[in-house]
């Protein structure tokens, strides 16, 4: 018997990969509160560009601020 070919593992993965990001307002959770850890980079990236971190936003809210600080910083996943 002969055995056909399978797919390549890595680029099922590079398919799969770019599903991964999602649009914070598509989140199930976002609603609710901010993780410690988005606490705490917000934090960060609040005091390097020199503005209030609000302490009150959701997940969801937090993962936009957070994007845009890294913008403002020229930290993150761009720079």
């Amino acid at each position: 018997m002969k055995k056909e070919k399978q797919g390549n593992r890595s680029d099922n993965f590079s398919e799969e990969k770019t599903n991964t990001v999602k649009n914070p307002d598509e989140w199930t959770t976002g609603d609710e509160e901010m993780t410690g850890a988005q606490r705490s980079y917000l934090k960060t990236l609040s005091d390097e560009a020199g503005e209030e971190t609000n302490e009150g936003l959701s997940k969801a809210e937090a993962s936009k601020k957070i994007e845009e600080l890294q913008q403002k910083t020229g930290r993150g996943k761009d720079h």
